[in-house]
């Protein structure tokens, strides 16, 4: 990608585009409040670091694709983890 030359290394820190759409993709469509925020920002961090499977796979693809999967990837297991969590937990609790 443009930004990988530029900053001549892959998946540069100063470009955080990736993190923002996987976030977002985590906190698509949840309930407002800070419970299912900081269960889905945690969630999310965790599935962008540990990249289980398709992850992985994901972050290997060419170029910026890889770059932007991974995290939208991470992103999806968020979302799921969210809405496990909120399902688990008593009505009213969020």
């Amino acid at each position: 990608s443009a930004a990988e030359r530029h900053y001549r290394r892959e998946d540069p820190g100063e470009i955080v585009i990736d993190e923002v759409a996987g976030m977002m993709l985590t906190l698509l469509w949840l309930p407002s409040g800070w419970m299912p925020f900081l269960v889905g920002f945690l969630a999310f961090r965790f599935f962008d670091i540990v990249k289980p499977f398709p992850a992985r796979l994901a972050e290997r693809l060419p170029g910026g694709v890889g770059v932007m999967a991974d995290d939208l990837v991470a992103g999806l297991y968020g979302y799921a983890s969210v809405w496990t969590v909120l399902w688990l937990l008593p009505a009213g609790v969020t």
